[in-house]
């Protein structure tokens, strides 16, 4: 399996995380693979075969070629049908928004086509990404695409990015009290900007970052025990501990690092 990411253009790294691709030849017995929140939005291309998604309710779907994932709140299983080749996009926190024709909320643990999102334009990215011969070439065109459409920075809320920026800085470990006062905004307000601006609560992109901290230091092997792991973390004890891990991964962290540490290292953010 290789996995690479790219650093996008000056102009759009503010809005930008990275670009990453995924390519791997078929495999005889395909693995489920978990992707865990990291309170980022993705556009995604697939040039190799399509992924299956599994659903809550036990049964699946094949995932159409190119989509835009909103913010997921739970972990998302996945598993290749065939030979991958992956293009994505992972946009900052509140990266997404000055892009969107779609109320950034509405896409919560949800896709979206770039036909919905973009209309004839989207398909015309669409049929570039996707006849592209290289990753250059595939980043030139979807930065060219991203940079006609970026009409208004301004979009991006400074009380929003100065709270996420504290966030990032804390591994998410403030309080939304904490935030507040530190901000200067009161929580109602504080928690209305994020929804429209990110798709998660404070609160949630906290919990969220925390957990993306908590598995960095599971794949370094940066602890003496799961105890302390939850100790350096700070949760308020192990119960929070695992009921957090357990929300956002779909495992407790014993059944994690024993099972799933593997398939999960290509999807923890930096």
């Amino acid at each position: 399996m290789n996995y690479q990411t790219f650093e996008p253009c000056t102009e759009l790294s503010t809005l930008i995380k990275c670009y990453w691709t995924l390519e791997s030849p078929k495999e005889e017995t395909p693995e489920k693979q978990i992707i865990v929140p990291d309170g980022c939005m993705e556009m995604i291309f697939h040039y190799g075969d399509l992924y299956r998604q599994y659903l809550e309710n036990g049964t699946s779907i094949i995932q159409p070629k190119c989509f835009v994932f909103g913010q997921l709140t739970r972990p998302l299983e996945i598993e290749p049908t065939g030979e991958t080749g992956i293009f994505s996009i992972r946009f900052h926190s509140n990266g997404f928004l000055p892009f969107t024709t779609i109320p950034i909320k509405a896409m919560e643990n949800k896709t979206a086509s770039l036909f919905e999102m973009f209309e004839k334009e989207g398909i015309d990215i669409e049929q570039k990404i996707l006849t592209a011969t290289s990753t250059s070439e595939r980043i030139q065109l979807i930065e060219t695409f991203l940079l006609h459409r970026l009409t208004d920075i301004k979009t991006i809320d400074r009380i929003v990015k100065s709270t996420v920026d504290m966030i990032l800085t804390a591994n998410g470990q403030l309080s939304v009290e904490e935030l507040s006062k530190q901000t200067r905004i009161n929580r109602r307000q504080l928690e209305r900007k994020f929804s429209s601006a990110i798709g998660l609560s404070p609160k949630q992109l906290s919990k969220t970052i925390r957990l993306q901290a908590t598995l960095k230091m599971l794949l370094g092997k940066k602890f003496t025990s799961l105890t302390s792991l939850a100790y350096e973390n700070e949760y308020y004890d192990q119960a929070h501990f695992i009921k957090d891990f357990k929300e956002l991964t779909g495992f407790t962290p014993k059944e994690f690092y024993g099972n799933n540490l593997k398939m999960t290292s290509f999807f923890i953010t930096d």
